[in-house]
């Protein structure tokens, strides 16, 4: 799944954002963007989920 996170601005977003999506997954494999504000992510967890996590940590994101 892949996420456009506009609020995602340096690398301290990033591994904050890493961080959210690890805590629903701690296998999940992801891919930050930083230019773009894309997030890419391989897991097993359902996108609701993902969704949720990143929203309470303060990146609310839109699925692509």
């Amino acid at each position: 799944m892949q996420f456009q996170i506009d609020s995602m601005t340096c690398g301290g977003c990033a591994r904050s954002v890493t961080k959210a999506i690890q805590s629903v997954d701690a296998a999940a494999q992801v891919t930050v963007d930083i230019p773009t504000h894309t997030v890419q992510v391989q897991t097993t967890a359902p996108q609701a989920a993902v969704v949720a996590a990143l929203e309470e940590a303060g990146y609310p994101a839109q699925a692509l």
